[in-house]
């Protein structure tokens, strides 16, 4: 099975996000995307994040009834702060008959030689990269088994401005699945 690994802190979730990993089920060779619920990047500030149980959930209201689509909570079980590599290194073992890819916009692309052992990861693991305004410089990686760069249909919406919208009870509605907002309101996350 071909699953693309969807990592981020999902704070929260939004139809962005759902309209990418759509976007690369139906245009790339990917039978799953798995949404994996970061609980630490190591490249960002956790001040703000919900905890990751309340993000996963939101992660699973967001997806029900796909069956294409997974939320993972993989890396809630390995040390924190959460590397790309060592979660890989746990899934490939863990499921030895998946071939897993993963799925970054080129902003995360761009900060690709931070990341723990990134030459690894390029030498061994497709990667499937989506544009991010800003950020339409690739870099390039002669060392990358594949990279493919695809011009999946971006929202200019982020976690930050839903989360900012909902400090100002501002409506969030049409930025995110309604499961997810009512979620949110019933437990007044974010404010």
């Amino acid at each position: 099975m071909q699953v693309g690994l969807y990592f981020g802190s999902f704070n929260p979730i939004h139809h962005g996000h759902l309209i990418i990993a759509n976007y690369l089920l139906e245009n790339t060779d990917l039978d799953q995307v798995w949404f994996v619920v970061s609980p630490q990047n190591p490249l960002k500030p956790s001040t703000s994040l919900l905890n990751e149980y309340h993000r996963l959930y939101l992660v699973q209201a967001a997806i029900e009834g796909e069956n294409k689509l997974r939320a993972s909570d993989i890396e809630f079980k390995l040390p924190k702060p959460s590397y790309t590599v060592d979660t890989l290194t746990y899934l490939q073992e863990k499921y030895p008959t998946h071939q897993f890819s993963i799925i970054m916009g080129s902003d995360s692309l761009q900060n690709l030689p931070k990341w723990k052992n990134h030459s690894w990861l390029l030498q061994h693991y497709p990667i499937y990269v989506y544009k991010r305004p800003g950020h339409e410089a690739l870099p390039s990686f002669p060392e990358a088994k594949k990279i493919t760069v695809l011009n999946a249909p971006l929202l200019p919406i982020s976690a930050t401005h839903i989360r900012k919208n909902i400090k100002e009870g501002k409506s969030i509605r049409y930025l995110v699945p309604d499961a997810v907002r009512e979620e949110i309101e019933r437990n007044g996350y974010y404010r």
